[in-house]
């Protein structure tokens, strides 16, 4: 059944967690995120942004250990969202597409909201850490968000020297190609498939 406010909302509570998250597909990319990772919300405050998603989160996990649990978390929950506020997949665009510069840095992001999870990641990250943030921990945020939206993702980066220009492009790009993706196909009355269903 489609879901006429493309709202989700996500509460996960986990012993290394607890999150709640609100996406509105249809919003002015306005933003209130709380993480406890201040990396990870500049780059979801991005993504909101450049997506004109409205994002609120609100929530952490055990950061005395390491970012792991909390981004991790982070991408199934927006993913979650996403499977929430798209309902059944009917009258969406489907696919989308966004090549963002950086500086230096060009990222390129293709998504087909598809029910087939699948992440292509290729990016020269050549830091392990920005500030205190891990970046490996990027591509597992990524690799979550696609699982659990049902989204075939592939990330990328044609070049950079900069790891906060890379990542921050990744995230504008995602944000861009997913506002493509989710935005409403008003002659598909479904699914936008040949199968009927997705």
């Amino acid at each position: 059944m489609s879901n006429t406010s493309r709202v989700g909302k996500i509460h996960r509570k986990t012993k290394e967690t607890d999150i709640r998250l609100s996406l509105k597909l249809d919003g002015f990319g306005t933003t209130s995120i709380r993480t406890g990772v201040s990396f990870m919300d500049h780059m979801l405050t991005l993504f909101g942004v450049h997506g004109f998603f409205d994002l609120d989160i609100e929530g952490g996990g055990d950061i005395e250990v390491d970012d792991h649990h909390t981004v991790e978390d982070l991408g199934i929950c927006l993913g979650q969202a996403f499977k929430t506020a798209l309902g059944d997949l009917s009258s969406i665009c489907r696919y989308g597409f966004s090549a963002i510069p950086m500086d230096e840095a060009l990222a390129q992001v293709t998504v087909d909201i598809s029910n087939r999870p699948y992440l292509y990641f290729d990016a020269p990250i050549k830091d392990q850490k920005v500030g205190t943030f891990d970046t490996a921990l990027a591509k597992e945020f990524l690799r979550a968000l696609a699982l659990h939206a049902g989204l075939t993702l592939h990330v990328t980066v044609e070049h950079g020297d900069n790891t906060h220009h890379i990542i921050e492009a990744v995230f504008k790009a995602l944000g861009r190609a997913l506002g493509q993706a989710v935005s409403p196909e008003p002659r598909s009355k479904g699914p936008l498939s040949s199968k009927g269903s997705l």
